[in-house]
């Protein structure tokens, strides 16, 4: 779930079928359970409909939790992480587990990094302020923790191949859904 939009719908169609939902956040759906008999294939078909998909797998969840926390923080302004606080030191904090434990795990099913991933979610980010236009660069590397204008420049660069200024005049609309974010990518 990646979008407000999301949580609602799983809520929705996990009440549709009778289960008593206590909370709903992105990537996370806690029921109470009143009977000991859980319908899985009920649940997964549920939710496949819509587009999800129940993660039973505990690494899996892992991943889903990384991705979840990146994205609150870079495209919903969760405000968990301390503008001080690097990914992986806050990370660790959220999940639990060493911070190599988690990238190797990340890496070797998602085939890339998670600093790629970081990377790519704030260049998504800054080409949807830029298309806002509501904000400069300058405030779009500060709110995205960036060292400097020039840093944000050459990354969006690289992976763009147009600087964002470029990107802006031509108002490109190039914008990946923040799930697809994970296949672009690999491209960096």
């Amino acid at each position: 779930m990646v979008c407000n939009r999301c949580v609602r719908v799983v809520r929705e169609e996990l009440e549709k079928i009778g289960l008593n939902v206590s909370k709903v956040e992105l990537g996370i759906a806690t029921i109470n359970l009143t009977g000991d008999n859980i319908q899985y294939d009920i649940i997964q078909n549920t939710l496949q409909k819509e587009g999800f998909e129940l993660i039973e797998d505990h690494r899996a969840s892992i991943i889903e939790r990384i991705k979840h926390l990146i994205i609150n923080e870079i495209h919903h302004h969760k405000g968990e992480k301390l503008a001080s606080q690097n990914f992986s030191d806050f990370l660790v904090k959220k999940i639990g587990y060493e911070y190599s434990y988690l990238s190797n795990l990340f890496s070797s099913v998602e085939k890339t990094t998670i600093e790629k991933y970081i990377i790519a979610q704030k260049i998504e980010r800054t080409k949807a302020l830029l298309l806002n236009g509501e904000v400069n660069l300058s405030e779009i590397a500060w709110q995205l923790d960036y060292s400097s204008v020039a840093h944000l420049s050459n990354q969006f660069k690289q992976i763009e191949g147009i600087s964002p200024s470029e990107f802006k005049r031509n108002n490109q609309n190039t914008r990946l859904s923040i799930d697809a974010v994970k296949n672009h990518v690999s491209l960096i």
